[in-house]
């Protein structure tokens, strides 16, 4: 029979970009689960995972860029759905696209995307989601062939189905993204959409009108020119998922494969940008 869990609320000024860098760090180390507060953080680590020096490497807990304090204590196993459903509210995006769960009331906009998240990333809340999805209201989907690369939730992938593009492929390297991605399109009448679990290995020989990939720094990086070879003549390339500062590097490695830079959008110090070929 599982165990419990071990329950660590971080106090962290100021909250951001500390709490998910924070988040990030502690997901490599086996925490399952986070919620975000006003104030920091809470994450949730089993048991069989937790170890007494299991912080001792998480690095921006020794950064003089941050006040980050921590306070530990051992709790039942959570109803991960149950705490969801308590902190999970609806999002409305540009006043034309809403993300919600099944039990909020359904709003009056043109694209209205339900979902249930649970452990994956892209529920619209954070800001580089947020984004990618203003970036796809703004754009012509009609007819495109799509690639949502680190698909998460899938949210994207669904929205760009919305509103009308052809053939979609949603990826994800991760096993619980992948399989909330195949619920999600479902609960949302796209079944259109192709959904594989992997990385960047899977693209070869395919090309598509548009490609959106919500990842990181250094993975949009090292797998861009695999992005670039994926494009159609034509295409266009979506980014997010790194800090305003990281910009000059991406957009540099973008010059550098033949795309050109066309806009940006920025929320709480972190980019979306648009690059073409």
């Amino acid at each position: 029979m599982a165990g419990n869990y071990f329950e660590f609320h971080f106090t962290i000024d100021p909250v951001q970009p500390a709490s998910e860098i924070l988040i990030a760090e502690l997901g490599y180390l086996g925490f399952e689960s986070f919620v975000e507060n006003e104030d920091g953080i809470t994450a949730y680590i089993p048991e069989e995972e937790y170890e007494e020096d299991i912080l001792t490497n998480v690095h921006i807990l020794q950064s003089e860029d941050f006040t980050i304090s921590y306070e530990q204590k051992e709790i039942e196993r959570v109803n991960w759905n149950e705490e969801w459903e308590k902190n999970f509210t609806p999002i409305l995006v540009d006043d034309h696209c809403s993300v919600r769960a099944p039990f909020h009331e359904k709003p009056d906009v043109d694209y209205d995307i339900v979902i249930e998240p649970k452990m994956s990333f892209g529920t619209g809340h954070h800001a580089t989601t947020h984004m990618m999805i203003q970036h796809i209201l703004k754009n012509e989907w009609q007819g495109k062939t799509v690639l949502d690369m680190g698909c998460g939730t899938g949210v994207l992938a669904i929205l760009a189905a919305m509103k009308g593009a052809e053939k979609i492929d949603a990826i994800d390297i991760d096993n619980w993204c992948y399989l909330n991605t195949l619920e999600n399109i479902s609960r949302n009448d796209c079944e259109h959409i192709n959904v594989e679990e992997g990385g960047a290995e899977l693209l070869k020989d395919r090309k598509y009108d548009m490609i959106l990939a919500n990842i990181n720094r250094n993975i949009l990086l090292r797998d861009l020119p695999i992005y670039e070879k994926s494009l159609k003549t034509n295409g266009t390339l979506f980014l997010s998922g790194f800090y305003a500062g990281d910009l000059p590097a991406i957009q540099k490695a973008c010059e550098a494969v033949g795309l050109d830079f066309v806009q940006n959008f920025e929320r709480n110090d972190w980019i979306a940008a648009k690059f073409s070929r």
